[in-house]
């Protein structure tokens, strides 16, 4: 049994910062312990590979949910990345921070030290802006943000297009102001992803006080008392196991952070108890809370060979962009396919923006699992940036190997709906603009969808997740938050979770940003925390 003064479960977005910033003191020696590969294949590297990794479980835990009662009892796909950097190794990578007034939500809910002028500082640290200098971001950190690489003429039609439908237009959604559309800031550099483990793991990996282990499938945390000592996986065929001098550090995401923690007693003891699972401490908020962004997408077949798509002509394009690639690092593979799209407001009498658009320069239909929907065109992503409902991750099984009941119970909330509804009617607005006329070709699955009835109708039968699950290991200090504002898991020592199953609330953009915020911040925590012996 190995010893480290810290073990990290997850080598994800957060399990990355981490794993790097702890590190940097050669006197503390980190352990990180990640279920995928190392995440270093071209899959990772070329942006253009989501389109095979998002669809496919290559790198990925291709979960799904429970039925979905809103939603026709449908089992909806939730992709999340298997390797080092987790889902920032297969997402879109776009970079969105969400709106300040976000963080003051947490701090007023309790969340000392969480306000957004208290978290911007540590959202600066992370980031290398290529293109903005200035009291919003940050220009030597880790992380790469730039600009697009692809140089699609279909970015200037979209935004036109939103000009027209009388949307206001914004070149930074990270800046003063957050509402309007425009073209993403993306975590790339070179026209290359970088992911939180190319950013922040990859250039230290050599430190001897540094271990990373992949392909090690955490099985559960072990309790001396009510301290957290040690870890137990499998890797190679073998159980082994982990000892932490300081703390054991959950950073296995949204979904299996809090399944985690349940096998390894600490959750709701009845829950616990009828899987024949011991019980550490009671925590019945332990999966509860949890929170995602239900999108629907408006999808055109349309007339040019900017957008992706696997006509005959098209493929030769493709063949083309791959050897202006390889010279320039440009181009269509180095599209992350939502490449524009924005912040808007549903009722101009709102304090902020409610819906998200992400503008695709491709027809996305189930994810990119349905190839006969592969023709050109383009897509309009929308969904509600601050659902009502709340939904809760269980376990399906007390074996580790078995994935958790995931049932994020969109649409259980109606305001959800009505919501989406008039997200919906503000993106067909942009799409039916004069700018489009001459791509558009027809609209499919929506053409003849008019009223709030049949809108309802057909949100209930293809709404799909935007892929941003927050909250299941909530932060706050209530009866039933499970980590108090710094991290620590309550009522237990020795044990904090750092990713974005923290959030009290779902942040108003992507998710990414946040997750390496929430570890940069935990890593100074940790680093004002005196190591001592159990």
């Amino acid at each position: 049994m190995d010893q480290f003064d810290y073990v990290i479960v997850g080598g994800g977005a957060a399990g990355c910062v981490l794993a790097s910033r702890l590190s940097e003191d050669p006197a503390v020696r980190v352990c990180l312990l990640e279920a995928g590969g190392a995440g270093r294949n071209w899959l990772v590297r070329v942006p253009f590979g989501m389109v095979v990794s998002v669809p496919t479980r290559l790198i990925n835990w291709g979960f799904k949910t429970v039925p979905q009662k809103a939603l026709n009892g449908r089992r909806l796909y939730q992709p999340r990345g298997r390797a080092l950097g987790g889902s920032s190794a297969i997402n879109a990578m776009i970079y969105t921070r969400g709106h300040p007034s976000d963080y003051d939500a947490w701090a007023a809910a309790g969340n000392s030290g969480w306000s957004w002028s208290e978290v911007l500082p540590h959202f600066k640290r992370a980031e290398a802006n290529a293109r903005w200098h200035d009291d919003y971001h940050g220009s030597d950190g880790p992380l790469p943000v730039s600009d697009s690489f692809t140089d699609n003429p279909m970015q200037a039609v979209f935004l036109e297009a939103a000009r027209q439908a009388g949307f206001p237009l914004t070149e930074d959604f990270n800046g003063a102001r957050q509402e309007g559309v425009g073209v993403y800031q993306l975590t790339q550099r070179d026209g290359e992803r970088w992911s939180a483990a190319r950013a922040y793991l990859e250039p230290y990996v050599a430190r001897p006080n540094l271990c990373v282990l992949t392909g090690a499938r955490v099985r559960r945390v072990l309790f001396d008392g009510r301290r957290a000592h040690t870890v137990e996986y499998h890797r190679d065929g073998k159980l082994q196991t982990v000892a932490a001098r300081a703390e054991i550090i959950m950073c296995a995401g949204s979904f299996q952070s809090p399944q985690l923690l349940m096998l390894s007693g600490i959750g709701d003891a009845e829950v616990l108890r009828r899987h024949g699972i011991e019980v550490v401490q009671h925590l019945p908020g332990v999966g509860q809370n949890l929170q995602d962004h239900l999108d629907y997408t408006l999808i055109h077949r349309a007339r040019s060979l900017d957008l992706i798509g696997f006509s005959p002509r098209g493929v030769a394009r493709l063949l083309r962009e791959v050897a202006r690639y390889r010279r320039e690092h440009r181009g269509m593979l180095a599209t992350n396919v939502a490449e524009a799209g924005g912040f808007l407001k549903t009722d101009p009498a709102l304090p902020k923006p409610d819906v998200q658009l992400h503008f695709c320069v491709a027809i996305v239909h189930n994810h990119g699992r349905t190839l006969r929907h592969l023709w050109h065109g383009y897509s309009l992503h929308v969904c509600v940036l601050r659902p009502a409902s709340r939904g809760q991750v269980r376990l399906a099984s007390p074996d580790s190997e078995a994935a958790p009941a995931i049932d994020p119970a969109y649409l259980s909330d109606v305001r959800d709906l009505d919501v989406l509804v008039r997200g919906f009617k503000l993106a067909r607005r942009i799409l039916n603009a004069p700018a489009f006329a001459p791509y558009r070709r027809r609209e499919l699955f929506t053409a003849g969808v008019q009223s709030d009835e049949d809108i309802r109708a057909v949100i209930r039968a293809r709404a799909e997740t935007i892929y941003h699950p927050v909250g299941s290991c909530r932060m706050g200090n209530d009866a039933l938050a499970v980590v108090d504002a710094e991290l620590r898991v309550r009522s237990v020592q020795g044990l904090r979770v750092v990713d974005a199953s923290v959030m009290p609330t779902l942040i108003g953009g992507n998710t990414q940003a946040p997750t390496v915020m929430i570890a940069e911040k935990a890593a100074d925590l940790l680093r004002r925390t005196k190591i001592t012996a159990p």
